[in-house]
């Protein structure tokens, strides 16, 4: 009868012995010398550090190493990489090997055996987790800081969590290239112009694809160019198609749950702007109580239906980056968030508060912290910029990359750039005097802009660059698709 090595020295009386299961190791070993093909199998969750008994993490590492070369993994291949090893020596030394194999039956549940050890590990992991907790919070010297612990443990389960994720993080090019075709074939049965999570806008689909997984995407624009609203609008259209899809029992959905950082609007505020677009009557009304019978009976039952609209509001003012990360990783597990919003990234602070730290490397921080953010949880970020005034300065009022506003690295670290501009706001503001040539030309145009605005992509990685024309309400502060493709006059009036 096979008896497993039992090199790890046993816990002291007065600590709990730490989950593990030593024979469910040997056997899965063992299963794999009398056949190597296994190795395929297990290797891509399991790790040599998952075996709560060192030496057989060794010869689980030894065995993958001879698999990578094409050699096969036997006692006999395996006996001279542990012919001097001193642990294996006091049970026989080599001879241990050959025993391992004896249990031929454990090739059967072999598969069971390695999901097992990969769960216990994760246990293990969990027990040093708390125990470095306890430890932390039992620290009361001076310089401790509360919520910066708090934010280390929520970072240190989260890596708990999603421990299976991390072992995926290196992708053969054969796995690579079927999320590329998974990809494709979405985009083929959207209709060819949707390959990530819906924006709601077809025009902004199709130019960009919808929004990628692990892309960090900034959405720039001066005041009052409806930034805020266009972003509400996608994290709004991206939820309720996740909705309807479950409702629908779709598993194949383009929606997904939002998390939506709103450091500048309270959550009471941003709920109102889409009760009253889903409803059809102006927030401003809303606000202010200037709404009758009928459209007060609009708004209860589009609040009704969005009961289970999962879109998640966090209106925390003053946010520092760790936090937000923080808080991003535990809508993700407790809430499986698929999109994430930051309205606006300018009013999220920085982790360091020296005086002397410039801005714009504290805006270099925050950005890197949000691509990072985008990669870890492979969700789409989007996070929303001001623009410098320089805009302001121009007969041309369009925006350019080097416009946004204290930028340090926002443009590098940027996988998809797009600002909102619209028209009629300067139209406006260029009114001539009356009865003159150039008021009529000012009016023709007025009328040929009137609810027009664009996004411009000003970076992509995925694809070209260009602008993406659609309407906009600003009664009810909405973005949609033009009802045609007619396009505006030409942009050179003055």
């Amino acid at each position: 009868m096979l008896t497993p090595l039992r090199a790890v020295p046993a816990p002291a009386d007065d600590s709990p012995t730490l989950p593990h299961n030593i024979d469910a190791e040997a056997a899965l070993l063992g299963a794999m010398m009398i056949d190597n093909r296994l190795a395929e199998d297990v290797q891509l969750k399991l790790r040599s550090e998952h075996f709560f008994e060192p030496v057989h993490g060794e010869i689980y590492a030894a065995i993958l190493k001879l698999v990578d070369r094409a050699m096969l993994a036997t006692p006999v291949t395996l006996r001279p990489m542990f012919a001097e090893h001193p642990a294996l020596a006091e049970l026989g030394g080599p001879a241990y090997l050959a025993q391992l194999t004896e249990q031929s039956a454990a090739l059967i549940a072999a598969k069971d055996f390695a999901a097992q050890i990969y769960d216990l590990a994760l246990l293990r992991e969990l027990v040093r987790v708390g125990r470095e907790m306890v430890v932390s919070a039992s620290d009361t010297s001076e310089d401790v800081n509360p919520h910066e612990q708090i934010q280390q443990a929520e970072l240190a389960l989260y890596k708990v969590a999603e421990e299976g994720e991390v072992s995926n993080s290196v992708k053969s090019f054969a796995q690579s290239a079927t999320l590329a075709v998974q990809m494709a074939e979405r985009a083929k049965q959207s209709g060819g112009h949707l390959s990530g999570i819906t924006t709601g806008l077809n025009a902004l689909n199709a130019k960009i694809g919808g929004l990628h997984r692990s892309d960090l995407i900034i959405l720039a624009g001066r005041p009052a160019m409806g930034k805020t609203a266009l972003a509400t609008n996608i994290a709004f259209c991206a939820a309720e198609r996740l909705m309807k899809d479950r409702a629908d029992q779709i598993d194949k959905t383009s929606g997904a749950g939002v998390a939506f950082f709103s450091l500048e609007m309270s959550a009471d505020q941003l709920a109102t702007r889409i009760l009253a677009e889903q409803a059809r009557i102006s927030s401003e009304d809303l606000r202010m109580g200037k709404i009758n019978q009928a459209q007060f009976r609009d708004l209860v039952r589009a609040s009704a239906a969005l009961q289970d609209l999962p879109l998640y509001i966090d209106d925390t003012p003053g946010l520092t980056i760790a936090a937000l990360r923080s808080r991003a990783r535990r809508l993700k597990r407790q809430k499986g968030v698929g999109v994430v919003v930051v309205d606006y990234l300018q009013l999220l602070q920085g982790t360091s508060r020296k005086s002397n730290d410039n801005r714009v490397n504290e805006i270099s921080e925050i950005t890197r912290g949000l691509k990072t953010l985008a990669k870890e949880l492979n969700v789409p970020v989007i996070a929303l910029s001001q623009l410098s005034r320089a805009v302001e300065q121009r007969e041309d009022k369009r925006p350019q990359l080097a416009d946004l506003r204290e930028s340090g690295t926002i443009e590098q670290d940027a996988d998809i750039v797009l600002f909102v501009y619209r028209d009629e706001y300067y139209h406006a503001q260029k009114k001539p005097d009356d009865g003159t040539e150039k008021f009529e030309k000012w009016m023709e145009r007025g009328i040929a802009i009137r609810g027009r605005a664009e996004v411009i992509v000003a970076k992509q990685r995925h694809g070209s660059t260009g602008i993406v024309d659609l309407h906009f309400e600003a009664v009810h502060t909405r973005f949609s698709d033009l009802a045609d493709d007619a396009q505006l006059p030409e942009r050179d009036y003055e």
